[in-house]
């Protein structure tokens, strides 16, 4: 029996594989990827000395996934550990408070109205080659009708320059080098506002209803869609995640997975148990990515089980931004409304 089959076996027959058989699978089929993968991945420590191991036990990480994905048998998730017990305790009482709330009923005539507020980072570079960067605001408000392939209403702001870090991005960014900020009213049946309906960027409830309910078969999923892209596989699927529970469109039982399958991914941690975004509070989940120096952050309200927000933030300084600021910020508020503009 060559390893694939064994791991097949050990499937069908143990849904939960002793931590031995984990590892002597694991070795065995990163031996035959490569003999070095399969030493880089045994590292007794996950310290991060320098970019040299980084870049090995990265390295190790995509061609493990892709592997595993390729073949489709168990998939790469609970093999490299997942989030810390303090954010794993967070992310699964989340999830059993959100599915005991039921999500908000819009019935015909009515629109799910999602409201959330913005913060962008901007760079630009002039003809002369100097740097300038600050962060925009941008406010939006999408209505989304009980029936879906109706037509759709997103008010944007336009982004704002807000918030400034030296003086020559200020006056870069206001006056006028950058024009005024245009809000504007879109409409468009079933949310193509900018392309063919059928191609609407926003998920839909057959794309959203195929996705797994069980945690393990989501994050697989999600590493399937996600491998190849991001700084790493990790840290581009909870990127995934935070991009999907953001539309405000997930519905409770989809949301609750989505926590249990942030609670497998490698590297997650409690970051900020007191994140106060827009008034409200509520505990960050978020995982540090290396090569970017940076940090990708979900924010949930631990008594409703709902996401209230999500952010990056640099764990570095870059350029005039200094270490700590949000480069990207959302704050998201789902209800239902009677009309739309």
């Amino acid at each position: 029996m060559d390893e694939l089959a064994l791991l097949q076996a050990m499937r069908e027959k143990t849904p939960v594989p002793k931590d031995s058989a984990i590892e002597d699978g694991r070795a065995k089929l990163l031996h035959r990827i490569s003999p070095s993968l399969a030493s880089a991945w045994s590292l007794p420590t996950r310290k991060r000395k320098g970019w040299k191991k980084v870049g090995i036990i990265s390295v190790a990480a995509v061609a493990a996934v892709a592997a595993l994905v390729a073949v489709d048998v168990i998939g790469p998730t609970g093999w490299r550990g997942a989030a810390t017990a303090q954010a794993a305790q967070v992310l699964n009482d989340a999830a059993q408070t959100t599915i005991q709330n039921a999500d908000p009923v819009v019935n015909p005539g009515q629109y799910l109205k999602i409201q959330s507020s913005n913060l962008w980072g901007s760079t630009t570079v002039d003809e002369n080659g100097r740097q300038f960067q600050w962060l925009d605001t941008e406010n939006m408000t999408m209505y989304i009708p009980a029936n879906r392939t109706d037509e759709w209403v997103w008010e944007r702001s336009g982004r704002i320059p807000t918030v400034f870090f030296d003086e020559a991005s200020k006056e870069y960014a206001t006056n006028g080098q950058l024009g005024t900020p245009i809000g504007e009213t879109l409409r468009a049946v079933n949310g193509g506002f900018y392309g063919p309906p059928d191609q609407s960027g926003f998920p839909s409830t057959n794309y959203l209803d195929t996705l797994p309910r069980d945690p393990y078969l989501l994050l697989n999923n999600i590493f399937k869609k996600t491998l190849g892209h991001g700084q790493s596989v990790d840290g581009q699927a909870l990127v995934f995640i935070a991009d999907l529970l953001r539309t405000g469109m997930v519905p409770a039982d989809l949301r609750a997975a989505l926590y249990k399958a942030a609670a497998l991914i490698p590297g997650v941690t409690v970051t900020d148990a007191q994140a106060t975004l827009n008034g409200r509070v509520g505990v960050a989940i978020g995982r540090v990515e290396e090569a970017s120096h940076s940090r990708q952050d979900i924010i949930i309200d631990p008594t409703t089980g709902l996401l209230i927000g999500e952010r990056e933030v640099l764990t570095q300084a870059q350029g005039a931004l200094p270490a700590g600021t949000a480069t990207t910020l959302t704050t998201i508020e789902t209800t239902v409304s009677d009309t739309a503009p």
